[in-house]
């Protein structure tokens, strides 16, 4: 019986040391900054108040990063503490991983919209938050929970409920542009309190691939690889941008983003080329390559006078993780968006080594 106390109190002893030593990891890794080059990221959107930058994307209780340059990061507490109930009675596999947010703000206040969903499949829903403050040492910040924008029900929906995005209209209506494979990305009219559907109900459809494959492994009814809306205004064009292929594959990531450019909100939307994003059109603005595998999810934001994309990046030079990426943006004659050379001061993608494969 002694030997079996001593044991227990060793035991615990120990669990103790290693709780101590792990909460103390734990703080050091939020309280310290990283760059931007080790950022691990999947969709990525971001906006600043008064100086510091936020950055916002898919994780448990959505995860936060903060920045006074956009070059370092401190990582912040998620906005959930716990998964929103309204959510796990929805889409019953959702267990607090919370997809692609979306940030904005509007007479004051900051608008969070959020993506719960089961992978492969368009039982998935909307939700949105909000708060007075993006600052979590000031007194008044707190993420308050305004439940179920819109939702997708497989059987009864050809659309997913995913990828949200706020925009508004010259007369400074608000609408809602999300999707994620299926019939494509759709549109759709908000009333002015940003948390529900305007009635009477205005849908658009205004990028597809009808053209895409056919089947996709592991999906149900899952097909023609399109998501991840943005819309951007410019001047007094809508530009949405949107991503092709695969995510979320590591080294066999394909994901690239295109762009389509339109006179109104509503579209149509057309590439370079003239062709319809409804009918699969969209020119090219990045592509994954040597140094990273695919590239997509953006969002696009101005601070300062300069247009910057943001994304995420599938790094070849550390086995395909997502890594958060920066890249300025500059403007064709003609009006089209392309990247600058990446040497952007807001990051600057480090140089790859060559690696040795590994022997089988």
């Amino acid at each position: 019986m002694k030997y079996t106390s001593n044991f227990r109190i060793l035991t615990c002893a120990l669990w103790v040391i290693s709780f101590t030593a792990l909460s103390a990891r734990v703080a050091a890794q939020s309280s310290s900054t990283m760059p931007s080059s080790e950022i691990r990221v999947h969709d990525p959107v971001m906006i600043r108040q008064n100086g510091t930058y936020y950055l916002f994307s898919t994780g448990y209780g959505i995860s936060v990063f903060s920045s006074p340059d956009m070059k370092n990061w401190k990582r912040e507490k998620p906005v959930f503490a716990t998964p929103p109930e309204w959510a796990v009675a929805t889409v019953p596999d959702y267990k607090g991983h919370t997809w692609a947010p979306d940030i904005a703000f509007r007479n004051g206040v900051y608008y969070l919209y959020y993506s719960v969903s089961s992978f492969g499949k368009n039982t998935s829903a909307i939700g949105v938050a909000t708060n007075t403050t993006l600052n979590p040492e000031d007194p008044s910040f707190k993420w308050v929970d305004h439940g179920k924008v819109l939702q997708s029900v497989p059987g009864r929906d050809e659309w997913n409920a995913i990828d949200p995005n706020l925009i508004f209209n010259e007369e400074g209506q608000p609408w809602l542009t999300f999707g994620s494979f299926w019939n494509g990305i759709k549109l759709v009219k908000l009333d002015k309190g940003l948390k529900e559907v305007a009635q009477p109900e205005h849908w658009y459809t205004i990028a597809a691939r009808p053209e895409g494959n056919p089947e996709i492994q592991g999906q149900e009814n899952g097909r023609n690889a399109i998501e991840a809306p943005f819309i951007f205004k410019k001047d007094n064009s809508y530009y949405l941008f949107v991503s092709f292929d695969y995510c979320c594959k590591g080294e066999n990531s394909t994901y690239k983003m295109v762009v389509g450019r339109a006179d109104n909100l509503v579209g149509p939307y057309l590439d370079k080329a003239g062709k319809y994003m409804v009918d699969g059109g969209g020119t090219l603005v990045l592509e994954g390559n040597r140094d990273w595998h695919g590239v997509g999810h953006n969002s696009v934001y101005n601070f300062d006078g300069t247009d910057y994309l943001v994304f995420h990046g599938y790094d070849a030079a550390d086995e395909g993780k997502p890594k958060l990426r920066i890249e300025k943006l500059e403007w064709t004659p003609d009006g089209w968006p392309v990247v600058a050379a990446q040497d952007s001061k807001a990051n600057p993608v480090p140089a790859k080594k060559d690696k040795k494969k590994k022997q089988k």
